[in-house]
């Protein structure tokens, strides 16, 4: 049996060149050749953590925290001009209020200068032009929404009415208006004052 001869070892055969010292070794032709390493901003396009500017969730936020700033100061704005202009026309409506209730009596302060004039008259023309002057004031008030109570006979009604005495009389029914010493004007909240009465004695 003839027995082939083996094949030398190529690897063992091919002559190797001696490399100076501190020169790179060239590579081997059956290794895979290294090359540079991968940048890390070419595996992933988007940007990193630290990338610079802000994120666009805190520029939308920051966006709307200033409209919501302006909006605020405008409806400051707005209510301090709608509270002067409301104070403004207020007082308008006072004054012209006022102006209006003294222009109502001057035709009383008139007929009473009238009264003054004929004060060496007949007694009796005085009291009867007095007497009309202070229906005509009565009239006044009630136009303006203060009418005048002075009855009597009627039950005392502590809304209307101010005890300032009470007296024994068989002819009025207790706790009845027996006489009123000071007529009272208006009526609930635009009472000017109640009427000043003497009430009948419960028995």
């Amino acid at each position: 049996m003839h027995s082939h001869p083996q094949e030398p070892d190529r690897a063992a055969s091919d002559p190797v060149e001696p490399v100076p010292e501190g020169a790179a070794r060239p590579p081997r032709g059956d290794l895979p050749q290294p090359g540079p390493p991968p940048r890390p901003e070419a595996a992933n396009d988007e940007p990193g953590p630290d990338a610079a500017g802000p994120a666009p969730d805190e520029d939308e936020y920051t966006t709307a925290i200033q409209e919501l700033e302006d909006r605020w100061r405008r409806a400051l704005a707005d209510l301090d001009n709608l509270r002067k202009r409301h104070a403004r026309e207020l007082e308008r409506e006072r004054t012209v209020e006022r102006s209006r209730t003294a222009a109502a009596f001057l035709p009383v302060l008139d007929n009473l200068e009238l009264a003054l004039t004929h004060a060496g008259a007949d007694p009796g023309a005085i009291v009867e032009g007095i007497r009309a002057v202070r229906d005509q004031a009565v009239n006044v008030l009630e136009l303006l929404g203060y009418p005048r109570h002075a009855e009597t006979g009627v039950v005392f009604d502590p809304a209307r009415h101010e005890v300032v005495g009470v007296v024994q009389d068989p002819d009025a029914p207790p706790g009845t208006v027996v006489e009123v010493l000071r007529p009272g004007y208006g009526d609930g909240e635009r009472q000017l004052r109640p009427a000043a009465v003497t009430v009948a004695k419960r028995e």
